[in-house]
């Protein structure tokens, strides 16, 4: 559990000073085209979806603050209208620390309980993160959807509870074909549940199902993290999610500790999508703990 809870840490960076401290002067942040009017950007953190028009510029997610000079250049490079609205896909800092820069500029957008969980910290795997500063709060909230009308564009933002957090939306450009998911996919990667604050594997399961039910064939997916990809990666995450999870029940239906089934290799069928973020053992543990609560 101590070598999950490490990870969990690189990738929360739950304490902003941690941020602060990181050497962000080497992060390039590219944009790429997606389709319509969106486009998404990479750098350090999670994934930002942009849609951009004669209105202006919609964004989701915005990393890191010390990023925020570089997602601005990388947003002239495209075009040179003003940001009107900010989306959060959930609270954790990769996808909120620019916010504090941003919120400045236009109000941001996010499910109730990533307003919650911002302005009071949180904790998860006992790592703490002090509450937000106010310009970085969500000054617009919803519980279950909402839809920002910009660029030709209904970008529909809905809830779907208890995934990757309590809080997640996933993010629709209906005219673009395009979807955001935020941390609800990581596109060849284990993903990180954050149980602390809201999250399951199962509700993550149920999440992707619904969307995949409701996306066209030919849809194009952002991911939270990860390259770009379609309803076919989208399909294979989920697929491996029902797999991998399925394994470790079985296991704890069986009397099995975390570190026998870590010992027996369950998860071996699904090693690809082990990474230096999370490895099989640790996603072993993460799922144990999930699928062995009350």
């Amino acid at each position: 559990m101590r070598k999950l809870a490490f990870v969990v840490v690189l990738f929360l960076c739950a304490l902003s000073a941690f941020a602060q401290q990181r050497d962000f002067s080497k992060v390039e942040v590219k944009a790429q085209k997606v389709a319509g009017t969106v486009y998404m950007l990479t750098g350090s953190g999670g994934n930002i979806g942009v849609s951009v028009g004669e209105d202006g510029i919609v964004i989701v997610d915005d990393q890191f603050a010390p990023l925020a000079p570089k997602i601005k250049e990388a947003l002239k490079g495209i075009t040179d209208k003003p940001i009107k609205f900010v989306l959060n896909t959930h609270y954790h800092g990769d996808h909120t620390g620019g916010n504090e820069v941003f919120g400045r500029e236009a109000p941001i957008i996010a499910q109730t309980n990533v307003r919650k969980r911002l302005a009071s910290g949180s904790t998860a795997l006992g790592n703490t993160t002090p509450p937000a500063p106010k310009a970085a709060l969500p000054v617009v909230t919803f519980d279950d959807k909402v839809t920002v009308h910009l660029n030709g564009e209904d970008i529909r933002a809905i809830h779907y509870p208890n995934g990757h957090t309590d809080g997640d939306a996933v993010i629709f450009f209906t005219q673009s074909n395009v979807v955001h998911m935020g941390d609800d996919f990581f596109n060849g990667l284990y993903p990180f549940i954050d149980i602390d604050n809201g999250g399951s594997v199962k509700g993550m399961i149920a999440g992707v199902r619904k969307v995949l039910a409701a996306v066209p064939d030919d849809v194009k997916v952002i991911p939270g993290h990860g390259p770009l990809s379609d309803k076919a990666g989208l399909r294979a995450f989920v697929e491996m999610l029902e797999g991998t999870s399925a394994a470790v029940e079985k296991g704890i239906k069986e009397g099995q500790t975390v570190e026998q089934l870590k010992q027996a290799k369950v998860l071996a069928n699904w090693d690809s999508w082990s990474s230096g973020f999370i490895n099989l053992d640790g996603f072993v543990a993460a799922l144990y703990r999930d699928l062995s609560r009350k």
